[in-house]
């Protein structure tokens, strides 16, 4: 397989040549506070290439990163993952996603980018190859060895009933990453098929999935989540995640629905403590989704909360090697400061108090307000210690890189509120940041300053 490699023709008669193409007719773009927002409608290889076509420099700024960060950081080149995407996900996709990746190789071609569908597909299909399918390679060779490395990212929560001021849905999300990746995590895709519902999401430039997931639709239904740490397991045989998350927000009518097609062909990858709310009845839900081991939570009075924990005993035990038990860690640290969230504010939250709560820095170990691993906004990158539960050292630069937010009644509306860059608001610096870690200067070919940025209404328009 061929390693990722690129040309570009020149960009400026491309596009006066292709931008009357009548495929780009209903489609749009639009750049606001750090986000991208996209207007994609049509079939499925109509959406393809809008998305290709509209987005070609930042998909071909995302490739080219993730080649260069991966192989940094697992040493491992591209044709690998293209080689395992091929055998492991292409297949399997059902035809409108195969059109719709085939679709966004066409846009992009339009734009003189030269890649095809298998690099989209590796793409789509990254966290699932990287941090489940080479683990799943060690164990196969050295048995038990809990080589996982698995992510612990995001923070979040979902409420309802007596929780929140009006007595209905709240939820809201922030997505913790390696910043080099997460600040290219800032498109906010309105999508309009000709099957199924109208999606809102957030997304990365080439995903057809959000990825972070953060989506709602127009029949109702709300998801976002957050990963279960550390944990280990992976089914060459089922179907990719990516494909599943996407077709739940495509075709999702009901928390019913979003389990049913979350777990049939479930690989065991991107295992997650899903957040699943229906405007429709303002019932919410807890979809713990691992492998071996899924348990729901159901209320129309409560509030969920997720900060990479696991709370299934047997999925602790069988699929993770996460230790619950340990305060000092990064989701335990967090688990208690949301404890803290929900006793304080139950009956009051309302957007603007998920807006603070996705920016929170207050450590409830230190019992102070602290910039670390430790807060529901994270900021590894000014952490002594480090977070040894998703393989970051001391300083590593990563953390809370956006958050999103949205309510029943916004929702109802195709509405949603999100902010790029750290939730909080605070700058991320990258020349300062290599003075005081040089160890970390390799990252310097993509890592970029990334500003904080306003609060931002995005909402489904047009047809």
């Amino acid at each position: 397989m061929r390693t990722l490699q690129v040309f570009m023709s020149i960009a400026i008669v491309i596009m006066s040549a292709r931008a009357d193409d009548p495929r780009l007719k209903k489609a749009g773009r639009e750049d606001r506070n750090g986000w991208i927002s996209v207007h994609l409608e049509g079939t499925p290889a109509e959406i393809g290439f809008q998305h290709g076509y509209l987005l070609a420099p930042e998909i071909d700024d995302v490739l080219r990163m993730y080649a260069y960060y991966i192989n940094g950081s697992v040493k491992k080149d591209w044709s690998f993952f293209r080689e395992a995407a091929e055998r492991l996900f292409w297949p399997k996709l059902e035809k409108e996603y195969q059109d719709e990746i085939l679709g966004i190789v066409e846009g992009l071609k339009a734009r003189g980018y030269a890649y095809d569908n298998i690099d989209i597909t590796a793409l789509n299909g990254n966290i699932e190859l990287v941090s489940y399918y080479l683990p799943y390679l060690a164990n196969k060779i050295k048995a038990d060895s809990m080589n996982n490395r698995a992510p612990g990212y995001c923070s979040a929560f979902i409420a309802t009933g007596s929780y929140t001021e009006d007595g209905k849905i709240v939820i809201a999300h922030n997505n913790w990453s390696e910043y080099v990746v997460g600040q290219r995590w800032n498109v906010i895709a309105d999508i309009v098929p000709v099957k199924g519902h109208r999606i809102l999401m957030d997304c990365m430039p080439g995903f057809i999935h959000s990825g972070d997931d953060f989506a709602i639709n127009d029949a109702g239904l709300l998801y976002t989540e957050t990963t279960i740490t550390q944990f280990k397991g992976f089914d060459e045989t089922g179907l990719p995640e990516f494909m599943r998350a996407r077709k739940a927000a495509q075709y999702g009518e009901s928390i019913d629905d979003f389990i049913r097609i979350m777990k049939t062909g479930n690989n065991g990858a991107y295992a997650n403590d899903w957040l699943v709310g229906d405007t429709k009845t303002n019932e919410i839900a807890r979809v713990e989704l691992g492998l071996k081991n899924t348990r729901v939570w159901r209320t129309t009075d409560g509030m969920y909360v997720g900060s990479n924990f696991a709370s299934d005993e047997a999925l602790i035990k069988e699929e993770t090697t996460f230790d619950p038990k340990n305060s000092t860690s990064s989701p335990n640290a967090r688990k208690l400061r949301w404890e803290q969230i929900v006793g304080r504010h139950k009956g009051k939250v309302n957007a603007e108090l998920a807006k603070e709560f996705e920016g929170d820095h207050f450590d409830a170990l230190a019992g102070k307000e602290q910039m670390n691993r430790c807060v529901i906004c994270g900021h590894n990158d000014r952490d002594p210690i480090g977070t040894a539960e998703f393989s970051w050292p001391p300083f590593f630069p990563a953390g809370a890189v956006q958050g999103k937010m949205t309510t029943t009644s916004l929702a109802k509306e195709m509405k949603l509120w999100a902010r790029m860059g750290h939730p909080c608001g605070e700058d991320f610096l990258a020349k300062p940041f290599f003075e005081l870690h040089p160890e970390f200067a390799w990252q310097g070919k993509f890592l970029r300053d990334m500003k904080g940025q306003p609060w931002t209404m995005f909402e489904a328009k047009g047809k």
